[in-house]
């Protein structure tokens, strides 16, 4: 396994750097890597890699999901949270309905096969979307409007309601008793549930590390294994109760960004390099499960199924987004990002075969061909409309956070020390302020971030609430904090 390992850093990164180069998203070329290095095409992952597959996917989107959640305000859920959840249905069922409708005639398959295989095709990948969404809220674009928020809620909840339709239409073909109203009903449940067994543990992990002061590294292992543990609870719970354990994790980050926003931002730094791997694991894998000369099979009615459900998608997505204060551009950007299939159709779209449905060699063909076509041109149909169409904020929040990365800057409450004199000093205050040309004798075109903040020196010996402070301001035009200061930990 460790060959596998080392093949996915090594051939991953190369497209992804070669990618970016052409100005594409990286991760559609580690999509192309893992088809080609996977065990349909040239057969060099181990099929010991190939078992654990699943698991380290899971893994993967755990960390990229946290990282979704340590960027969800309450202010912005609130702007868009009617929106999102009009999203999370109506695309998917405009899809569902097209493809029951023409798959039929093309793909010669019955009604009920059509709308199991509709199901399949009616999911968005968090995968692919939500990666693309963290970039442009890091970077504050679109935040005013709050439009990647929008579509990460979205996406999210869309594949919970989609694979309850799909668990619905797969009973219906085995000839079990199918209540759907009970099964509908477990969609608001499982959302409700899901949420709840984030936020409890979310918040039990806030408290414990305002009790304890350790090091970011061990605060963000701790997050994960926490975050793991929720789909564990997920399986076990499977058949009795439903949970969405995914929207668990992300409120694990919601929560502790809302309750202390400084711990947060320490984990959320952590879980962006853990990204770097884990990005390669994720896309790579994925390919890895495409079969291409399954994909083939479908052929051109295949396509022609595939792009009419997309249809039928966008027009549900451009309704779903009417009434907003969104203008047809960014209405047109949200059509885009409803695109990309991929994690879930890899996940289900065998099972009808499994499950002895007649029909079911083709749903994989058409499944598996929809991964090939919608991934890619979706990721890039994102990145490309996504840079001119959404609005950056002149005075935008995110240029702080840019500036916290660049010069590494402690939080309120953190001890450090001078590597000149050896003192310690504590944080006691600090304050977001923008500075204008004359104060930073730049030609910048628009005012400069800084962050203000105060040292505190105690002093033991004249007893508390004694001792030194002082001030400092940091600009883009300072050293990195790290120069002069280190930060200390129990």
């Amino acid at each position: 396994m460790a060959i596998s390992l080392a093949l996915i850093v090594v051939f991953g990164l190369a497209a992804d750097i070669l990618f970016r180069r052409l100005k594409l998203p990286g991760l559609v070329g580690m999509l192309i890597v893992g088809v080609l290095v996977g065990p349909y095409v040239l057969g060099l992952m181990r099929p010991e890699m190939m078992g654990v597959s699943a698991d380290f996917r899971r893994i993967a989107l755990i960390v990229i999901l946290l990282r979704a959640g340590f960027e969800l305000r309450r202010d912005t859920l609130h702007r868009v949270g009617r929106t999102a959840l009009i999203m999370s249905a109506v695309p998917a069922i405009f899809e569902i309905a097209a493809v029951m409708a023409v798959a039929p005639y093309f793909l010669n398959l019955t009604l009920l096969e059509a709308t199991i295989l509709g199901s399949i095709l009616g999911a968005v990948s968090p995968a692919v979307v939500v990666p693309l969404m963290i970039d442009f809220m890091e970077r504050g674009k679109g935040a005013k409007k709050g439009i990647p928020t929008l579509i990460l809620a979205a996406s999210s909840v869309d594949d919970v309601f989609v694979i309850v339709l799909f668990t619905i239409f797969l009973g219906m073909y085995g000839g079990q008793k199918v209540n759907i109203a009970w099964q509908l009903a477990g969609i608001p449940v499982s959302v409700v549930l899901g949420v709840i067994v984030g936020l409890i543990p979310g918040y039990l992990l806030y408290r414990l590390f305002l009790k304890y002061d350790w090091q970011p590294p061990r605060r963000t292992l701790l997050v994960i294994g926490t975050s793991i543990c929720l789909l564990w609870i997920e399986d076990v719970a499977h058949g009795i109760v439903p949970i969405a354990s995914l929207l668990g994790v992300m409120a694990i980050g919601f929560i502790i960004l809302e309750k202390e926003e400084a711990i947060a931002h320490l984990i959320s730094q952590k879980l962006k390099k853990l990204w770097v791997f884990a990005e390669l694991l994720l896309f790579v894998l994925v390919g890895a499960q495409v079969n291409v000369s399954v994909a083939w099979k479908a052929g051109a009615a295949g396509l022609l199924v595939i792009f009419i459900g997309l249809v039928a998608r966008s027009i549900g997505t451009y309704l779903s987004v009417m009434g907003t204060d969104l203008n047809w551009k960014e209405r047109l950007f949200c059509v885009v990002s409803y695109v990309p299939k991929a994690t879930v159709q890899a996940a289900i779209g065998a099972v009808p075969l499994e499950a002895g449905v007649a029909g079911g060699e083709v749903i994989l063909a058409v499944a598996v061909l929809s991964i090939l076509v919608t991934a890619p041109l979706g990721a890039i149909g994102i990145m490309l409309m996504g840079e001119p169409i959404l609005a950056e904020e002149k005075l935008a929040g995110y240029r702080f956070k840019a500036l916290r990365e660049k010069l590494q800057l402690p939080r309120v409450g953190e001890r450090i020390r001078s590597k000149k004199y050896g003192t310690v000093w504590k944080i006691i205050e600090e304050k977001e302020i923008w500075l204008d040309l004359e104060e930073t004798k730049a030609q910048e075109a628009q005012p400069t971030p800084a962050i203000y903040m105060r040292f505190w020196r105690p002093d033991t010996a004249a007893g508390p609430g004694t001792g030194k402070t002082m001030e400092y301001r940091y600009s883009f035009l300072d050293v990195s904090f790290h120069a002069n200061w280190e930060i200390l930990y129990d």
